[in-house]
């Protein structure tokens, strides 16, 4: 346990807590998105028990994946000498494939009620107040998907320390980085509720995170399809992809109001000229 009080040790925490706030980046857009399916008095509180839970949790999936992890990553289904498919499975990729396809349908899902279904909000306050419970499960459930990538990639940072050191280090750095998304998962979400014209860039967002976490998934699994094997899409190409598109939904705003005012100038214009007849 000497090990915790070195500078080495401290810096080591600071990479990992860094390292819990980026790689949760997404998880916390889908926590801010998906709690806006409860009652609004009730979204707080749903982040807050969802995000406390998944803490717990991830302490536990720690110890587990710290105990366990050549099972998580010893395959249990593969398929060798396909010119179509090929893949070897194992219980990580299962789960980051799993979280991925869930992740997309529920960005889809979500555009796709936002187009059509936007005028029954007043029938959805009753639907919403009995689905709390499910919504933080979902939360909890979607926390842990986007953990595994967190907590091995920690697991790295952390090789060569003694097992106590470790854990504790890791331990501390998974609450910390709980508490930052309980604070930052409020302002979001408050965010998203006065810009509401961003709820679509989010959404948007969550499908690529959908689509990195289907390529991680694909290439811990060694999928080939036709022969070319799934890459994994880079975190660099990731926060990339989300810079264009928020840079494409600032420009498209700001052109949109200055459409907006022309047409307002045109029309004043020909209200003068009418009124001078």
């Amino acid at each position: 346990m000497e090990q915790l009080f070195t500078l080495d040790s401290l810096i080591t925490l600071f990479m990992l807590v860094l390292l819990q706030a980026v790689l949760g980046f997404d998880n916390l857009l889908y926590i801010s998105l998906e709690s806006k399916k409860a009652p609004a008095a009730k979204q707080s509180f749903v982040r807050k028990m969802g995000v406390g839970l998944a803490i717990i949790l991830r302490i536990v999936l720690l110890f587990a994946l710290m105990s366990l992890i050549q099972y998580f990553q010893k395959p249990f289904a593969a398929l060798h000498g396909n010119d179509i498919l090929e893949f070897e499975f194992n219980v990580h990729s299962v789960i980051v494939l799993a979280g991925g396809v869930f992740i997309i349908y529920t960005a889809v899902k979500e555009i796709w009620h936002m187009m059509l279904f936007h005028e029954h909000e007043s029938n959805e306050e009753s639907s919403k107040k009995g689905s709390i419970n499910m919504i933080i499960f979902w939360i909890v459930i979607m926390n842990l998907v986007f953990s595994f990538d967190s907590i091995l990639s920690a697991l790295a940072l952390t090789s060569g320390m003694e097992y106590a050191s470790q854990l504790t280090l890791m331990t501390i750095a998974i609450v910390a980085g709980g508490i930052l998304m309980i604070v930052l998962a409020d302002k979001v979400s408050n965010f998203l509720q006065k810009n509401r014209m961003y709820e679509v860039l989010g959404l948007f967002i969550l499908l690529i995170v959908g689509i990195m976490l289907l390529s991680e998934g694909g290439h811990l699994a060694h999928l080939h399809l036709f022969g070319n094997p799934i890459t994994p899409m880079s975190k660099t190409t990731f926060y990339f992809v989300i810079v264009v598109l928020v840079l494409i939904d600032i420009v498209q705003g700001r052109y949109q109001k200055k459409l907006l005012a022309q047409k307002e100038l045109r029309e004043n214009s020909f209200k003068n000229k009418k009124a001078d007849l």
